[in-house]
Order: structure tokens, then C-alpha cells, then sequence
């Protein structure tokens, strides 16, 4: 064998290993982009559930505080409406932004409770408000989960190479969920 064909068989087998280490890097960087979005869906799930379980438990809430504040009804209509506004929103900012204004409505309901010491006496409402409760940490600990998801999957999308990657198959930043500027100010109780 010359020396010529041995030298273009080195640049050869240079060239093709260069290939395969390009290409297991690419099927790598993708499967890997794959299963963090994966992850950042998975963890929206987790949230979505616990804000489900919180929906579901609003309307019972909401009667046991109807009947022993009936003349609060504007706060009343309010959590009943950004109910609705839950239910009907698609997609995950619009779900994010109506269950922020549900918590809101939430808050405003919980400051009316506090009028009323027969109903915190209630053995239903006290069950109620323990679940509902119980909820919201189960909300704000499935949220801190989703963030972090979030915060880990951004991250990768924005190093380089992977950025570039990234935006050859079409891979979009997920979206925190976000705290709404109303609520990170605690609510003042009067009576």
C-alpha cells in the first residue's frame, strides 16, 4: 500500500469518526432537549391536578360560606366567576393567569371568613378549609417543582451549542408560573 492511499485512508477515517462523534452529540443534545420538554409537561401536570383538586373543592366551600354570609355576595360571585374562568381556559399561560385570579378571589373569600366567628366554629367548614388548605401547599409545592423543571429545561436551551440545536427543531422556552403582583402582599384582616 502507498503512501498516498494510506494518508486518504487516515483523512478518511478521520473524517467519518468525526461524523459519528457529530452525529451521537446532535441525537444526544435532541433526546435529551425531548425529555426535558417532557419533564417541563410532566410537572404542569402535577400542577394542573392539585389545582384540579382546589376547583373541585370551591364550589363546597362556597356554599357553607353562603349560608352564613349571605350579604358578602359580591366576593361570592367573584370566586364563582374566576371559577368559570378556570374552567375555561386552554392552553398554559391562560391557565396560569386564571388561577391566579382565582386565588385572588380565594384570598378576598378567606377575608370575609374571618367576620364570622360561627362559621369558623362549623365543623364543615372547618374540614373544608383544612382541605382546601392542605391544597394550596400541595399547589405551591407542585408550582416550586414545575419553576425549578422550568428553570433546569430554559437553562439548557440557551447554552451554546444546545441553543443552536434547540432552534433547528423548533424548541421554545416553557413559561414560569408566576406569582401575580396582587397576591405577594399579604391580606390585611379587619373587623
Amino acid at each position: 500500500m502507498s503512501k498516498g492511499v494510506k494518508i486518504i485512508l487516515i483523512v478518511l477515517g478521520i473524517v467519518i469518526l468525526f461524523i459519528l462523534m457529530a452525529y451521537s452529540y446532535f441525537k444526544g443534545t435532541y433526546n435529551t432537549l425531548v425529555t426535558m420538554d417532557e419533564g417541563v409537561k410532566a410537572a404542569w401536570a402535577q400542577v394542573e391536578n392539585q389545582l384540579q383538586r382546589r376547583y373541585d373543592l370551591i364550589p363546597n366551600y362556597v356554599e357553607t360560606v353562603k349560608g352564613y354570609a349571605a350579604h358578602e355576595k359580591e366576593v361570592l360571585v367573584k370566586v364563582t366567576e374566576a371559577r368559570s374562568r378556570v374552567a375555561g381556559a386552554t392552553g398554559v399561560p391562560e391557565k396560569m393567569a386564571a388561577n391566579n385570579q382565582l386565588s385572588s378571589a380565594l384570598a378576598r373569600l378567606l377575608l370575609v371568613v374571618e367576620r364570622y366567628p360561627d362559621l369558623k366554629a362549623s365543623t364543615n367548614f372547618i374540614r373544608l378549609q383544612d382541605e382546601l388548605a392542605g391544597t394550596e401547599n400541595r399547589i405551591a409545592v407542585e408550582r416550586r417543582r414545575f419553576n425549578e423543571t422550568v428553570r433546569v429545561y430554559n437553562t439548557k436551551l440557551r447554552t451554546f451549542p444546545t441553543n443552536i440545536i434547540a432552534g433547528m427543531f423548533g424548541f421554545e422556552k416553557a413559561t414560569f408560573f408566576k406569582v401575580p403582583k396582587e397576591r405577594q402582599e399579604a391580606p390585611k384582616v379587619k373587623f
